[in-house]
């Protein structure tokens, strides 16, 4: 519990531009709840099968909450956990020769920080990808979140959706990145065809994705049997980013782009920023902002300090700075707002919370 406080005290182009302010406040995040879960290879024939699972699964945990750089370096994750063991909650049997593991999260983070490494928390950005592929020879499609009801004639075409689709989503599980794909409904087929998002037609596809209310989209075009890499846009936090590459790069390369967003280092210091949250109503409310601000990962400690009407002030702890903290809020679901004293330092933030 971060919080020392327990109880309450006393033209086109203009609409494209729109779309992109619209992504840019985010809507609320996603909690990853196997984060700390993995299930691993489990072989028999090893001398110490449950050792070296139990140091796979640590591997595939440490690339979803502090990324890549660490995880695969092995002399680094040798110091650090020396025995993987010792973080172990449960383990079971899994299918066709695997382990599950689950480990405790609490002391994984723990240690990361205090060897000054970054951790990425569980609360995190979901993903809407549009996805429209070129199987050659004139059979084209848009990836689905489900497979559409098909005649029998048509049943290669869904398997080939199901398998594009189980890799996009297998490596967004791998990394822990919340991932959907669009329903294809006749709402966004209204909205959007394959030519929309193989032409490049983003405004089209960033207002059918405002019904998902997904934080950040990520639309692709590829070509599997071309050898040639996919062209992916990518939009977040008001941001257009171009990308390259197979759709398990790509994904990782999102994961990456958002771990340097939202991941806090252990060493990043300490800054103390004032921060006043309005509309806060009822104890309901207080304690809800409570929960909302002991779930920032930036956020060390906050304590309140003055309570006028349905006005809370705190001071906060945070890592990062008010800048990284101000982001972190915005994308917690509060509603940043405008100071009316001309004279309020940088480090002081105003936001609103709407029950």
């Amino acid at each position: 519990m971060k919080s020392c406080c327990s109880n309450l005290v006393g033209g086109c182009r203009h609409a494209f531009f729109l779309l992109l302010v619209l992504l840019s406040i985010p809507a609320f995040a996603v909690e990853v709840p196997t984060l700390y879960t993995a299930e691993v290879p489990f072989d028999r024939e090893a001398d110490d099968p449950r050792a070296d699972a139990y140091e796979a699964a640590l591997q595939e945990i440490l690339l979803r909450v502090s990324g890549a750089d660490l995880a695969f370096n092995a002399d680094i994750v040798a110091e650090l956990f020396p025995n993987p063991a010792s973080y172990v909650m449960q383990f079971r049997p899994g299918a066709e020769d695997t382990l599950w593991v689950s480990f405790d999260g609490e002391a994984i983070e723990q240690t990361l920080r205090n060897a000054g490494q970054t951790v990425w928390g569980a609360e995190r950005p979901l993903t809407l990808v549009w996805l429209a592929v070129d199987w050659g020879q004139g059979e084209r499609e848009i990836v689905a979140a489900d497979d559409p009801d098909r005649t029998q004639q048509q049943s290669r075409s869904i398997d080939r959706n199901r398998l594009v689709r189980e890799r996009v989503l297998d490596i967004a599980e791998r990394r822990g990145l919340p991932l959907v794909f669009p329903l294809l409904d006749t709402t966004d087929l209204q909205m959007v065809t394959y030519t929309d998002i193989w032409g490049g037609f983003d405004e089209m596809i960033l207002n059918a994705s405002a019904r998902y209310d997904a934080n950040s989209i990520l639309i692709g075009r590829i070509r599997p049997s071309s050898g040639q890499s996919g062209r992916w846009t990518y939009y977040f936090s008001g941001a257009e980013s171009s990308l390259t590459g197979t759709p398990e790069a790509v994904v990782g390369q999102v994961a990456d782009l958002l771990a340097r967003e939202f991941a806090v280092g252990g060493d990043t210091p300490i800054e103390t920023v004032a921060l006043s949250i309005s509309g806060i109503t009822s104890l309901d409310a207080y304690g809800s902002v409570d929960d909302l601000l002991d779930d920032v990962a930036l956020i060390e400690r906050f304590t309140v300090t003055e309570v006028v009407g349905d006005r809370v002030s705190y001071r906060v702890e945070v890592r990062g700075g008010a800048d990284r903290l101000r982001r972190a809020l915005r994308f917690s679901g509060l509603v940043e707002t405008e100071s009316d004293d001309p004279l309020q330092p940088v480090s002081a933030l105003e936001f609103f919370y709407e029950d």
